[in-house]
C-alpha cells in the first residue's frame, strides 16, 4: 500500500497548471487506478489552497474548487488527531516552517506517506532530520 499526502502547493500546481502539475495529475491518476494508492490531505491544507484561490480570483472560484476536490481520490482529514497535534507542533516549534506545512509533515509521519510537495527550503531540512519520505513534484 502507498500512501501520499498533499500539501497545499501540490493541489494549488493542480489547479493552476503549474510546472510539475503533471507529477501532480498522475499521482491522482494511479489513485483512481490502484486502490493500493491512497491520497489524504488534511484540511487545514485545503483551507491554505481555499484562501489563496481567493487572494488571486474570488470565493466563487474557491468554492468550485471545494467541489472538484470531492471528486478527486483525495481522502480530507477533517479531524486534527491528538498525535498529529503533538507531532506538529512539535515541528512548528523545531524548525522554520508554516503551521500547514507542520501539520502536512505530521500526517506524513503519522501516516507512513510520502509527502508530495515542491517547498523545497522548509521541507528539505525537515526530510534529512526526521527522515520522512518525499515526493517532490517539481
Amino acid at each position: 500500500m502507498k500512501t501520499y499526502i498533499l500539501d497545499a502547493c501540490a493541489l494549488i500546481a493542480y489547479f493552476a497548471k503549474e510546472n510539475g502539475a503533471v507529477n501532480v495529475k498522475n499521482i491522482l491518476r494511479d489513485a483512481i487506478d490502484n486502490e493500493d494508492i491512497t491520497i489524504f490531505m488534511n484540511k487545514i491544507n485545503l483551507l491554505e489552497v481555499y484562501y489563496k484561490i481567493i487572494k488571486v480570483y474570488d470565493t466563487k472560484k474557491a468554492d468550485e474548487m471545494l467541489e472538484i476536490v470531492k471528486k478527486l481520490p483525495i481522502k480530507i482529514i477533517s479531524e486534527l488527531q491528538d498525535d498529529v497535534l503533538r507531532k506538529a507542533g512539535y515541528l512548528k516549534s523545531n524548525y522554520k516552517m508554516s503551521l500547514a506545512d507542520a501539520v502536512a509533515v505530521a500526517e506524513t509521519i503519522i501516516n507512513s506517506g510520502s509527502l508530495v510537495t515542491a517547498d523545497h527550503h522548509e521541507i528539505e531540512p525537515i526530510e534529512r532530520a526526521e527522515k520522512i519520505n518525499v515526493t517532490w513534484f517539481r
